[in-house]
């Protein structure tokens, strides 16, 4: 695990599945979810959607930390088509993004941001996902169990979501909502900087 020596490291989600993940980088940590507006940016690719969503959480939870604080953000988005899916906003919706993922690749794309007082660090993971044909049944039931109405896409691969997934290319735990490799050579990067100046100073 990483040491954070003197710098309080927050995460600015509350998303469970990201503080279990962000648990096996760092034993200490604090959550402030960020109150930030997640509206998509006109003439801007998914990709680039998807990081600045990411700093801007960053950026709203660091304004009011302690000034030698450390904010890790993430925003996870599915994309099937060049469409972004989102969380959806209601049961038919939902139904309605599994249908178009049913039987289909489509790319799960999570930003993480790391930021401090001197750095700020935004890289994104792209991984496919490829569904098996879904059943009906499958997509009625997996909608009434609730589990895909806080998620990006309409599923959750850690979940009853995962029994959907034939195949898999790239980060497993990026389509969970926190690329844990990505965010430790992020980290170890930020860490070096930190170290730099402290003797520096």
């Amino acid at each position: 695990m990483i040491q954070f020596q003197h710098h309080p490291v927050i995460l600015a989600s509350q998303s469970p599945r990201r503080q279990e993940l962000l648990a096996r980088i760092t034993a200490e940590f604090e959550v402030h979810p960020a109150d930030v507006d997640e509206s998509l940016l006109p003439g801007c690719t998914p990709k680039q959607n998807v990081q600045q969503l990411a700093q801007r959480k960053a950026r709203a939870v660091f304004e009011q930390a302690e000034a030698n604080a450390l904010v890790i953000a993430a925003d996870t988005i599915v994309v099937c088509d060049d469409t972004i899916l989102g969380k959806p906003e209601d049961e038919a919706h939902a139904a309605q993004m599994l249908h178009m993922l049913s039987g289909r690749t489509h790319q799960v794309m999570t930003a993480v941001c790391v930021k401090t007082a001197e750095t700020e660090l935004a890289e994104v993971s792209v991984t496919d996902v490829t569904f098996r044909t879904l059943r009906d049944e499958e997509r009625k039931a997996y909608v009434s169990s609730g589990e895909p109405m806080d998620k990006a896409g309409a599923y959750g691969i850690q979940g009853q979501g995962g029994l959907f997934v034939s195949g898999i290319h790239g980060d497993y735990y990026g389509v969970m909502g926190l690329p844990i490799c990505m965010l430790y050579e992020m980290l170890q990067q930020v860490c070096s900087g930190m170290n730099a100046e402290t003797q520096k100073g």
